[in-house]
């Protein structure tokens, strides 16, 4: 699911009302409201109550729902000899990297005396659009469901995500995040939960959490019981300061427009870049070109730092240019600082056009000569020009972002 908008609290304490939808946060903001985004933490500020869990201290009690609809304490975990408490959210690449390498070692584990629970510690308005590029995911309470139910966790997934409560008190960096305590629930282990990023079992050399899990079984002391956790980092109600800068920053950015023609568009068509294209054909006048626009721009907005770029074609006619560019500024179809060095290199200096032919057809044959020609237009193309997704009419925005991922993928690769 692709999120459309977050809550930023320093712009809604600043601004009561205020509408917050991201993409429509307002280019002309008053000195209020940025004192007020200064008086916020700033974006590695740790938050208050944090604390750093050493290890031999017991573990901090909790109570937060689980993703099941049960309520859980740490007393409802107090019968096994070891027990796991992993931090845990839907967004981060490395916690995706590790997916099937934590359902292994759980089933690994499944006679054992040995427990687990699980903790999302993010809280959805700490993250900017771009930061949920390798996810389908929100981190909210009801994408966690989703989250767990897809990758068929049969163990506990708790949600921390509203008041934070454990991550402060455990000390939680970062997703994933691995605190392994004793029979008496002393800490043991903290830290990763081995040393690879990647989603590739046989890039692992370090099976640390493993490793202290088994120590601690058997009697022995932990071979190792710290390291650094690595992923990403926890994201803090604080946090929705930085957010909310950011968004200044990317609704600041003007909208530019060209104008184009077949033999041009064919050559987008064709690709060639290392980015997909989601290509959309639109109008001003066209009311569903207009009603999907902020899906498309929602989409290009989470994978701004992804090998992906939305390139539009308006249909307007040509003294109608301005009012396509404004619109556009508007709905915050702009490049991103990552995709300007790609556009360049490929001769371009937008991937917002005009196109100026009297016949449409020309335009269906350099693009799709599938088309119908009713509007609007959408064609996701991968890198050497395959569709991969097509659709005469309103974008299903769940099924292109499915699309994308599965074409560049959850995690990091080698």
């Amino acid at each position: 699911m692709t999120r459309k908008w977050v809550e930023c609290p320093a712009l809604t304490a600043s601004l009561p009302g205020m509408n917050r939808v991201f993409r429509l946060i307002p280019l002309v903001f008053s000195a209020q409201l940025l004192l007020a985004l200064n008086a916020h933490a700033g974006t590695r500020d740790l938050p208050k109550g944090f604390k750093d869990l050493q290890i031999g201290e017991s573990a901090p009690a909790f109570s937060l729902p689980g993703v099941d609809g049960k309520r859980y304490t740490l007393n409802d975990f107090k019968k096994p000899k070891v027990l796991m408490v992993l931090f845990t959210g839907t967004h981060c690449p490395v916690s995706h990297g590790v997916e099937k390498r934590l359902q292994n070692l759980v089933d690994d584990m499944a006679d054992r005396d040995f427990g687990i629970v699980a903790i999302n510690p993010n809280h959805a308005s700490g993250l900017r659009p771009d930061e949920l590029g390798y996810t389908a995911y929100d981190e909210t309470f009801e994408d966690s469901k989703r989250y767990a139910k897809d990758l068929g966790w049969t163990f506990p997934f708790l949600y921390d995500g509203d008041e934070q409560v454990a991550a402060r008190a455990y000390g939680c960096r970062a997703t994933p995040h691995v605190f392994i305590f004793d029979q008496h629930r002393k800490l043991r282990y903290n830290g990763r939960f081995d040393d690879s990023r990647y989603a590739d079992a046989s890039t692992v050399k370090h099976p640390d959490a493993q490793n202290a899990i088994e120590a601690l079984l058997a009697d022995k002391p932990v071979p190792v019981a710290k390291t650094r956790p690595f992923g990403c980092s926890t994201k803090w109600k604080e946090r929705s300061a930085h957010v909310a800068a950011e968004a200044i920053k990317w609704n600041a950015i003007p909208a530019t427009i060209e104008e184009i023609n077949a033999k041009s568009v064919a050559k987008l068509r064709r690709n060639g870049s290392d980015n997909l294209r989601l290509i959309n054909v639109w109008a001003t006048w066209c009311g569903p070109c207009v009603k999907e626009f902020p899906d498309l721009t929602a989409i290009a907005s989470k994978f701004s730092r992804r090998p992906f770029e939305l390139i539009t074609i308006s249909l307007d006619e040509k003294n109608d240019m301005e009012k396509a560019r404004q619109f556009l500024s508007k709905h915050r179809a702009v490049i991103s600082d990552r995709l300007r060095p790609a556009v360049k290199a490929g001769g371009r200096t937008t991937n917002n056009y005009l196109f100026t032919g009297s016949n449409v057809d020309e335009l269906a044959e350099a693009l799709d000569p599938k088309w119908s020609g009713a509007l609007p237009l959408s064609v996701l193309i991968d890198q050497e020009g395959k569709v991969l997704y097509r659709m005469s009419g309103m974008i299903d925005q769940e099924k292109v972002v499915d699309k994308v991922l599965e074409t560049i993928g959850h995690h990091y690769k080698p």
